[in-house]
């Protein structure tokens, strides 16, 4: 089933409300911009809806954007990557409980003149400094999305604040991964990304990927139902039932067999 993003999101925005038919049982997704990009879930979810009946209604967004929305009850189930605001939203009451789903990476990619120096680097947090040091343009989705997180965790270990640095080397887009992954291939800039959203990018130009490999780089994904005490609202039931079929051995296969020109994007690990 094709998603419907342009019903979803104005069903976050609180333009469109209720389901598409009385009939119709669904459930409101809250995810990343990596998951619509890499084009993951087009492939998975039409198993789910055909062997459950549920239409599930993806609202992609930066992780930060999306658990600010199931805050606010626009979904029934949250799936996004920053385990540590994960288990805050539930530790704050908002979630019920917190599953693994699946893992890849992040990479630093960059143009191939690689000015900074640093190809062939298994240490992100070297890598950023020598691009600080030789003020390399640098495109950041400055966006509070899970990628952002960890690009900030990672720009922290290295003793650097970027941000003082904005609108010079160091760019903010504020925008999906997609359309920073553009903006850096148009200026020929660093910037770090997840990697089945490189994987599934086109417009690479003169990028290609230069750091790779370190552990700091590893990049879990989390699925959560969103608290039916907080919001009575929730589709709790349907949300579960997703919830179990993405981290039982239908889903889990689903995503194992999910490649792009034979590579793998995603690794399942729920427990």
């Amino acid at each position: 089933m094709i998603r419907n993003f342009v019903r979803v999101n104005l069903v976050a925005l609180g333009l469109l409300v209720g389901p598409a038919t009385a009939e119709e049982p669904f459930i409101v997704v809250q995810s990343t911009t990596s998951t619509q990009n890499s084009g993951l879930l087009d492939y998975i979810l039409p198993g789910f809806e055909a062997e459950t009946g549920i239409d599930v209604r993806v609202v992609a967004v930066g992780t930060g954007q999306a658990i600010r929305n199931a805050v606010n009850g626009d979904g029934d189930v949250l799936l996004v990557h920053s385990k540590q605001a994960e288990d805050q939203f539930v530790a704050d009451g908002w979630g019920v409980e917190r599953f693994d789903v699946m893992y890849n990476d992040f990479v630093l990619v960059g143009p191939k003149s690689d000015p900074a120096k640093v190809k062939g680097s298994t240490d992100i947090v070297a890598a950023l400094t020598a691009v600080s040091d030789t003020q390399t343009p640098f495109v950041s989705r400055g966006d509070d999305s899970g990628t952002h997180k960890a690009e900030m965790q990672h720009w922290q270990a290295t003793g650097i604040d970027p941000t003082g640095a904005s609108g010079e080397w160091y760019r903010e887009t504020g925008s999906g991964m997609g359309a920073t992954l553009n903006v850096a291939s148009g200026m020929d800039a660093y910037v770090l990304t997840d990697r089945a959203t490189w994987l599934s990018f086109g417009n690479r130009g003169n990028l290609e990927v230069l750091v790779e490999g370190d552990p700091r780089l590893f990049n879990q994904y989390g699925v959560i139902l969103v608290s039916p005490k907080k919001h009575p609202g929730v589709r709790s039931a349907a949300g579960q039932r997703f919830i179990d079929w993405l981290t039982g051995p239908n889903g889990q296969t689903a995503i194992e067999s999910y490649k792009l020109d034979g590579q793998q994007l995603f690794f399942p690990n729920a427990k």
